[in-house]
């Protein structure tokens, strides 16, 4: 069990997330993860709460929410709770977004899977042909 205080180095969460640390100094310095502690000598010290953060950010983004939607959703955090309305509207319109990707994408599978019967049917075919040529 992890305990909640727990704090994790640059390197430790570039492990976990599969983010190189580039790119978590990326988002940070975007203002993605506004909230990064640093120890006495400088060094990133991130929280559990910070790697929910990364998750979700990682979410928005790997469904197409851009970097400056992203941005605009953790400002409207970091504003409290007098902003959940406005993350609930931003979700559920990206929420749209994505569901409507996933119906392209179905569309475009089964395409992909029609081709995939038909040319398999006709390399079957060609085969047959080819194995009675050399008979």
């Amino acid at each position: 069990m992890s305990d909640k205080n727990e704090s994790y180095t640059i390197k430790q969460v570039s492990e976990k997330t599969a983010l190189p640390p580039h790119v978590l100094r990326y988002y940070e310095n975007e203002g993605l993860l506004p909230s990064i502690s640093r120890s006495r000598n400088g060094v990133r010290r991130y929280s559990e709460g910070d790697l929910e953060w990364i998750g979700l950010i990682c979410c928005l983004k790997n469904t197409g929410m851009s970097i400056k939607q992203i941005k605009s959703f953790v400002e409207l955090s970091v504003k409290g709770d007098r902003t959940l309305k406005q993350r609930v509207e931003m979700l559920l319109e990206h929420k749209k977004n994505v569901e409507a990707q996933i119906q392209e994408m179905q569309k475009h599978l089964q395409k992909v899977t029609f081709k995939i019967e038909k040319f398999s049917k006709q390399y079957e075919k060609y085969a047959e042909e080819l194995k009675a040529k050399t008979r």
